[in-house]
C-alpha cells in the first residue's frame, strides 16, 4: 500500500491553524483531524459547524489527504448500549467520508459511554474475549464507512491484566474485527514507566504487521501533590518536544513495521507559542528523515 508520509494533526482552533500554517504547507505530507471536531450537537442529531467547510478548503487548496482519528466513539461499548447515539454518530461520518475521502478511520481503544454516562478519555478494558468481540463490533461499523479501520493503544495508568499481555489483546481484535493497529509510541513510553514496565518488551510483542500508523508526541509530568503518596506520573499530555526515548522507539519500530504507511506528530492547541514553531517543524522533518515515502 501507498505510505501517506508524515503528518501533523489539525485542530479546531483558529490560532493553531494558523500557528502551524508553514508547518502545513511546506512540511506535512497529510493531516490528521478529530472528525468530532467538525461536528455540533442540534437536539438527538449531529450537524457539521463551522470548522468543517474550512478543513474541506484546506483539502482542495493543499491537495493533501485527511485521515480520520475520533476519540468518542467509544470502542468498548456494546453496539446495543445506545444504538441511537452510534447510529447518529455513524450518519455523520458517512456524510464526513463522502466529502473527505478517508483512506481510514481510527478510534482510541477503551471505554466511555454507557448506561447514559460519558467519561472524556477511554478507560481500559479486560483483556477477555467478551471484550474483543464489543470492540471488533464497533471497529466493523466504522470499516463499513470507510473500508479500513484501526484502534489506538492507550497511555492508561492502570490496567486490567499484565501490562505484556496487551500486545496480545490487540492481536486478537485485529484478527477479529478485522482491523489495524495505530501504534501510538508516546502512549507506549508513558504506560510503562508509570507501570514500570520496560517498553522494549511491550514492543517486541507487539504484531508489527498490524501497524498501520504511528503517533510520536510529548508530554509532562504530574506534580508531587496529585497523588497522596506524592509519586510523579507521566502524562500523554501533547504538551512538549518529543522526548528522545520516543525518537529511539521511533527509529527502531519503523523498521519492524511492513505495512506502515503513516506517522503524525502530534502537538495540542493551547500548549506552544509562535517561538515554540520552528522547533515543532523540526520535529516533523525528522519524522520525515526516519520515514521516508
Amino acid at each position: 500500500m501507498n505510505r501517506l508520509g508524515v503528518g501533523i494533526p489539525l485542530h479546531s482552533d483558529l490560532e493553531y491553524l494558523e500557528a502551524f500554517r508553514d508547518i502545513a504547507e511546506r512540511d506535512a505530507d497529510f493531516f490528521e483531524v478529530n472528525p468530532e471536531a467538525l461536528w455540533r450537537e442540534v437536539g438527538s442529531r449531529l450537524e457539521p459547524n463551522d470548522f468543517r467547510p474550512l478543513f474541506l478548503e484546506i483539502r482542495r487548496r493543499s491537495g493533501k489527504p485527511f485521515v480520520a482519528h475520533g476519540l468518542g466513539f467509544s470502542l468498548g461499548t456494546p453496539v446495543d448500549v445506545d444504538r441511537p447515539r452510534t447510529e447518529a454518530w455513524l450518519e455523520r461520518l458517512r456524510e464526513d467520508q463522502a466529502d473527505f475521502a478517508f483512506p481510514w478511520i481510527s478510534e482510541h481503544l477503551g471505554w466511555q459511554y454507557g448506561d447514559g454516562r460519558f467519561v472524556h478519555l477511554p478507560l481500559p478494558l479486560p483483556m477477555t474475549a467478551e471484550a474483543v468481540d464489543a470492540v471488533a463490533s464497533r471497529l466493523r461499523l466504522l470499516s463499513s464507512v470507510s473500508g479500513l479501520a484501526a484502534f489506538e493503544n492507550g497511555a492508561n495508568h492502570f490496567l486490567l491484566g499484565d501490562p505484556l499481555d496487551e500486545p496480545a489483546f490487540f492481536a486478537e481484535i485485529c484478527r477479529a474485527a478485522p482491523a489495524r493497529l495505530l501504534l501510538d509510541l508516546h502512549n507506549v513510553h508513558t504506560q510503562c514507566l508509570n507501570l514500570g514496565v520496560d517498553p522494549e518488551a511491550y514492543l517486541a510483542r507487539i504484531d508489527a504487521d498490524a501497524v498501520l500508523e504511528i503517533h510520536v508526541s510529548g508530554g509532562s509530568a504530574t506534580e508531587a501533590s496529585w497523588a497522596p503518596s506524592g509519586r510523579v506520573y507521566r502524562l500523554d499530555s501533547h504538551d512538549g518536544p518529543v522526548p528522545e526515548e520516543v525518537w529511539g522507539l521511533l527509529e527502531r519500530t519503523i523498521p519492524r513495521c511492513r505495512n506502515l504507511r503513516a506517522v503524525v506528530v502530534e502537538r495540542l492547541n493551547g500548549t506552544f507559542g509562535a517561538a515554540d514553531v520552528p522547533a515543532l517543524a523540526a520535529e516533523v522533518r525528522r519524522a520525515k528523515e526516519l520515514f521516508r515515502c
